[in-house]
């Protein structure tokens, strides 16, 4: 289906293309977002009388959007769950979470407009992206941990993912030498 662009689209084209694109992303999402129109000699003439119109609304759009990047680029959010000794967590960061944790640092943010390429599973320090427009982006930095206090602590640099060695593996080890030199080991 060929659509006109009614604003900037990642990876798709600028406002005023016409593009081809599957019926159903068309059908789906870019036409009942209001993102596009048929590409109708009807809606070409209505575009082109629009234009001056759209570009001014994307325009003040863009600016708000700058204006509230510049308040968020590099800012932390902690976001506290439950792990296991090595740090992976007993469930996963989705975009949901991160959304909920901006709006409660004052932000708005909807969860479209967190991109995670996948769920974030496992405590640390992760960089996330917030989309604000179609042409600004911010990077935030989402503090996953079990606890306020580990939360500094990561936020220091301390990297709180590395196990911790048992001293049931140094008594092995001893055993293991104790044997290569001949001696017998030690029986509990």
């Amino acid at each position: 289906m060929q659509v006109i662009l009614l604003e900037r689209v990642a990876r798709l084209g600028q406002m005023g293309d016409t593009v081809r694109v599957r019926d159903g992303y068309a059908r789906n999402y870019l036409l009942p977002q209001g993102k596009a129109l048929r590409a109708t000699k009807a809606n070409q003439q209505r575009f082109e009388s629009e234009r001056a119109q759209l570009e001014a609304r994307n325009l003040e759009r863009r600016q708000e959007a700058e204006q509230v990047a510049a308040k968020l680029d590099g800012e932390a959010f902690v976001v506290i769950r439950s792990a296991g000794a090595t740090g992976h967590l007993y469930g996963s960061v989705s975009t949901r979470d991160i959304a909920n944790e901006l709006t409660a640092g004052g932000f708005s943010a909807a969860r479209n407009q967190v991109r995670l390429d996948a769920p974030i599973k496992t405590i640390g320090l992760h960089d996330v992206i917030i989309v604000l427009h179609p042409e600004v982006e911010v990077t935030v930095q989402v503090n996953v941990a079990r606890s306020a206090d580990e939360a500094e602590r990561q936020a220091r640099g301390e990297d709180l993912t590395q196990r911790d060695v048992d001293d049931f593996e140094f008594e092995e080890d001893e055993e293991a030498e104790g044997a290569a030199e001949g001696e017998e080991p030690a029986e509990t």
